[in-house]
């Protein structure tokens, strides 16, 4: 696990969720529009014109990842940074303890409970790349339940390409939430909600590249949530939590989809004492959903009006085999709609066989179950088709092994590694079906490995110094399997994800209430389409001349030319280049 601290995310000048993610040396995270973000863990970062699929995000428990296209609509995500407690980025496996789609890692997003946000904030921000500003107000009622309540508007230029033609994609979105939280003797209770709508360019690539761009019109976003959670601490040690959320999202694409869905999830779980050498915790997780698309005569989504539902069961042991070492075995069972019942098992061992030195090691299956996009999709609108769905669709599995190190080598120093390998099986492919309805179908015709390291460490150099850094190298192979036309190109997948990066942060504490951090990082080069290597560097210096109002010079890409960071194979030269910019912000605390 690598933890983004409250702290790391307002001296990294981070203006988005996605940005904060960059400080993850165990993330790629790519951006690919204005408002567009490619974000993964261990490979796999959207490859084919597909979304990543094989990482599970999660803000305050609710889970964004959408049964839609199994994947995340960064472009939605967009909480306030400054009540944000912490980001914590699991690596690998997840599927025991949060499920399916917890394929190669979590990313578990907490915000500040309503009791540490009390008193006023308003933070504005203005820029080369666009603008934005914040507002929240906090309190506590006379019956005692803490309460925040904040707003926020964001305005993104648009991009360019590397003909240096303005891309159609800039974007706005006005959002408001509030969280309250209140506890009494052994019970505490928190509800929460947000409220959405925006829109976002949508460029025509192969047009666009010509200067003759024709505007397809915008993409429309709105949506809200509401998240209830009850937990309670018994005596003994054990403790009991109950989370319900509801969760709304409604996406336009013109000229191809509009699409509402509407999500119910429930889930519980209850952690026993510890008896004798076990500490066991067990959960269930009910979910519903009810999709409804208005399809085109490009492309349709059949049926267009779907029920959609998901049970699961899970149970986990924490054996203590010595004082030192420990034993962790679980098992979840979920099903779904698409292949039924899916099993997750789990084993890890850890041994500290030092005070400051830990050393451990798991093995898992997991696996990332089919969305609408793999099981319904049929182009055109309108039969005869030429793609007609996914009828025998299956589950992508991966099976994992895992060994790392965490130590403190000195009072200093402390660092973090871990080597993977995950062998992955019935991978999504297209399929050319000669003698079916259709020409082509989804299907599973694929299998692949991957393997690397992640390691990063932090050296305190003095009480006002702090140099962290990290490392990822990966590897990847990916077959088809005998017998299957893939007629999308999907084995070129493994090109779409660097084999090394690494960067380096410098964060100084300066006389005068002033700060200076520095990330040199570099990001290795992508093959399919080719995306060249590229080595930048990002700044903030912050500087306080009162108590209450922070002042900051922000800085991102100052190294070299323009670079692009991901791009679709099927338009490469419609990618979006990132030159230098820089931005001003002022938060102000009352």
């Amino acid at each position: 696990v690598f933890v983004i601290t409250a702290d790391d995310i307002r001296r990294s000048g981070a203006t988005s969720l996605p940005e904060a993610r960059r400080l993850a040396p165990n993330l790629e995270v790519a951006q690919v529009s204005a408002s567009g973000y490619a974000i993964s863990a261990r490979g796999f970062n959207g490859g084919g014109g597909q979304s990543p699929n094989k990482l599970l995000v999660l803000i305050d428990g609710r889970s964004t990842y959408t049964p839609f296209f199994s994947g995340v609509f960064w472009d939605v995500q967009n909480v306030m940074l400054e009540d944000v407690e912490r980001i914590e980025v699991v690596s690998g496996p997840g599927g025991t303890l949060w499920g399916v789609n917890a394929v190669n890692g979590v990313i578990n997003v907490i915000t500040r409970s309503a009791m540490d946000t009390h008193g006023g904030l308003v933070a504005a921000q203005t820029g080369s790349l666009g603008n934005e500003v914040a507002a929240r107000k906090g309190g506590e009622t006379e019956g005692g339940i803490n309460y925040g309540l904040y707003a926020k508007y964001l305005d993104r230029d648009n991009t360019s390409t590397p003909n240096g033609t303005a891309k159609d994609d800039a974007w706005h979105l006005s959002q408001a939430g509030f969280r309250t939280d209140w506890t009494g003797g052994i019970d505490s209770f928190t509800v929460q909600g947000n409220v959405y709508s925006g829109d976002e360019g949508q460029p025509i690539p192969g047009i666009l590249v010509t200067g003759a761009a024709i505007p397809l019109g915008s993409i429309s976003l709105a949506g809200a949530n509401l998240t209830a959670q009850w937990s309670r601490a018994f005596g003994d040690g054990s403790t009991f939590m109950l989370q319900s959320y509801y969760d709304r999202t409604q996406r336009t694409v013109r000229p191809q989809f509009a699409e509402t869905l509407d999500i119910f999830d429930i889930q519980a779980l209850h952690s026993l004492p510890r008896m004798g050498a076990h500490m066991v915790s067990y959960g269930a997780n009910i979910r519903r959903s009810f999709d409804r698309v208005r399809n085109s005569i490009f492309v349709a989504f059949l049926p267009a009006s779907i029920d959609q539902g998901w049970e699961s069961l899970f149970v986990q042991d924490e054996i203590r085999l010595r004082e030192n070492l420990a034993l962790t075995l679980g098992a979840r069972v979920e099903s779904n709609d698409y292949t039924g019942n899916e099993f997750l098992p789990t084993a890890r061992l850890a041994w500290k066989f030092s005070p400051d030195h830990l050393l451990w090691t798991a093995v898992s299956r997991t696996v990332r179950a089919p969305s609408r996009v793999d099981g319904d999709t049929f182009v055109p609108g309108n039969p005869p088709f030429l793609l007609g769905g996914g009828p025998q669709v299956r589950s992508e599995v991966a099976n994992v092994v895992e060994i790392g190190y965490r130590g403190q080598p000195t009072r200093r120093l402390s660092w973090s590694a871990t080597l993977f390998h995950a062998e992955y099986d019935h991978l999504h492919t297209q399929d050319y079906t000669p003698a079916g309805p259709a020409v082509v179908e989804f299907g599973n015709g694929m299998e692949g490995r991957a393997g690397g390291i992640e390691t990063w460490g932090t050296f305190q150099v003095s009480p006002t110094w702090r140099l962290s850094a990290g490392l990822t190298g990966l590897t990847q192979d990916r077959q088809i399997k005998p017998g299957v036309v893939d007629t999308g190109n999907f084995v070129l997948t493994d090109g779409v994800d660097p084999k090394l990066m690494w960067r380096i942060r410098s964060s100084f504490d300066l006389p005068n209430q002033s700060e200076l951090d520095v990330t040199l990082r570099h990001v290795g080069a992508l093959s399919n389409p080719y995306i060249a290597a590229y080595t930048t560097l990002d700044f903030r210096y912050g500087w306080k001349p009162v108590r209450d109002l922070e002042l900051a010079l922000l800085g991102q890409n100052l190294l070299g030319p323009a670079h692009a960071e991901f791009a679709i194979p099927s338009s490469p030269a419609a990618r979006s280049e990132f030159e230098r910019s820089l931005a001003l912000k002022a938060t102000w605390t009352f």
